[in-house]
């Protein structure tokens, strides 16, 4: 029960940009590890972590905000849209360069969300 209490607070406290962080963390990390199982022809645990990196991103693509911000969702759709697709690519040819601009683009979103999430609290602690 202790675990169950402590999972739901920790939820409760954390910020949507630091679950936005934890999604783009994921998202790279299941990249990568699907990368070396396909460079080490483990093409079972490579489709896994890809099936979780795809995951991930539908859960971006469905919660975005277009009534805050169209236009930049339209952007990001499209681009979560492309790396998506690119998982898929990589996946059906198993070819591990295929994931290299989804790790480079979700790294960057990752660090440009990142830096906006720090500039954001800072301006709301008066710093």
């Amino acid at each position: 029960m202790k675990g169950i209490q402590a999972y739901q607070q920790s939820a409760v406290q954390t910020s949507p940009s630091k679950l936005l962080i934890m999604l783009f963390d994921g998202l790279i990390k299941f990249s990568n590890w699907s990368q070396q199982m396909m460079r080490e022809k483990k093409y079972e645990l490579a489709h896994a972590n890809l099936l979780r990196a795809q995951n991930i991103l539908i859960e971006l693509m469905t919660t975005l905000n277009k009534k805050a911000a169209p236009e930049l969702c339209d952007h990001l759709y499209g681009l979560y849209d492309f790396m998506y697709r690119r998982l898929i690519q990589a996946n059906m040819e198993k070819n591990p360069e295929l994931i290299d601009l989804v790790i480079q683009y979700s790294t960057e979103l990752r660090d440009t969300f990142n830096q906006a999430a720090l500039i954001a609290s800072q301006s709301r602690n008066g710093k």
